[in-house]
């Protein structure tokens, strides 16, 4: 009887469409896309308001408002119940001050994490900075789209993941949710973080790096339904693969790779955190929507953020994440 019931499931799977996204063992109503829509455009709007607000002062590195910034994220993990890997109800990071400039007050990262069931072991690793520039001259650098619409997108994921766990559906492999600090003054929190790796980086089978995610380009202007993924390709097809299957099946978005190549003379690909992952041979995506004329201006605010548009790029990552946590083997890296 059982054997019968897992070819019916399988028979099923191929049918929708789905037999190449895995099944948790024991729960063959294990499907991404029951918890993907559960990222929503409200809950992301109501985050980067508050990141962006003036009462975060532009979240600079080490300074009131990236504080405030910290404990928010913080409180947003506690509230769902997501666990930190450090323990003792520590969510901080605390970066080596040796790895900041001089100057710069102390300052941290902050981590929550989902233990995986069966390879807990293997680590993935969902990230994005949540610092940005601070005052200058009086104005506030609130920096919705740099990266507020990324932190967003981040903790929304890691609550969709958190359902299915209460759901029972519990990912084979753990999750990191890493929000990275002075990543604005040279990638500096990610660098601390590759030093004094919470998780071997030897058992970090990717890093889904989140960094501008909620504006619309100008050569986007009359097709907006696009990410720019970099790096997806440059140390694992696995990866690139994986990633195209992913947004085909469940997102549909236009997957633009113009900042991917090599030649690319803006160089993005060496330009975010997830760079300090890929020099230790770690496989990386990028997501990312391209630069705009409020890039690091004041002008760079909450209204400005398409979050219909920000909820279906996080659910790429979602769903690409879903599929690196639950597939039979880890991704090989080329």
């Amino acid at each position: 009887m059982k054997y019968t019931l897992l070819i019916l499931v399988s028979m099923l799977s191929m049918a929708c469409g789905t037999s190449n996204l895995h099944l948790t063992k024991g729960n063959p109503v294990n499907m991404p896309e029951t918890y993907g829509p559960s990222i929503r455009a409200t809950d992301l709007k109501t985050h980067v308001y508050q990141l962006a607000s003036d009462a975060f002062e532009g979240r600079d590195t080490g300074e009131p408002g990236q504080q405030k910034a910290a404990a928010y994220l913080k409180d947003f993990y506690l509230k769902n119940q997501l666990l930190s890997p450090l323990g003792g109800g520590d969510y901080f990071q605390e970066i080596d001050p040796k790895f900041l400039q001089p100057g710069i007050k102390p300052s941290e990262n902050v981590v929550a994490f989902i233990e995986g069931s069966s390879l807990p072991a293997e680590v993935l690793v969902i990230s994005g900075h949540y610092d940005h520039i601070g005052i200058h001259d009086g104005a506030i650098y609130n920096g919705a789209d740099d990266n507020a619409s990324g932190t967003a997108a981040v903790m929304e994921i890691a609550q969709a993941f958190q359902q299915a766990v209460e759901a029972g559906h519990r990912p084979l492999r753990s999750i990191l949710f890493l929000h990275l600090s002075a990543e604005e003054k040279g990638l500096l929190g990610s660098k601390y973080y590759v030093s004094a790796p919470i998780f071997p980086l030897e058992n970090t089978i990717a890093d889904l790096n989140i960094d501008m995610v909620g504006r619309i380009d100008k050569a986007h202007q009359k097709r907006p339904n696009y990410i720019y993924l970099i790096g997806s390709d440059k140390l694992s097809k696995d990866l690139h693969q994986l990633s195209e299957k992913a947004n085909k099946q469940f997102v549909g978005l236009d997957l633009d790779y113009t900042y991917n190549k090599e030649n690319d003379p803006n160089r993005f690909y060496y330009r975010s955190d997830h760079y300090n992952f890929a020099k230790h041979n770690i496989p990386v995506i990028f997501y990312f929507n391209g630069t705009h004329q409020d890039y690091h201006r004041p002008t760079d605010t909450p209204d400005k953020i398409h979050y219909e548009l920000l909820a279906k790029r996080a659910r790429l990552v979602f769903y690409t994440a879903w599929e690196l946590a639950n597939r039979p083997k880890r991704i090989r890296v080329d």
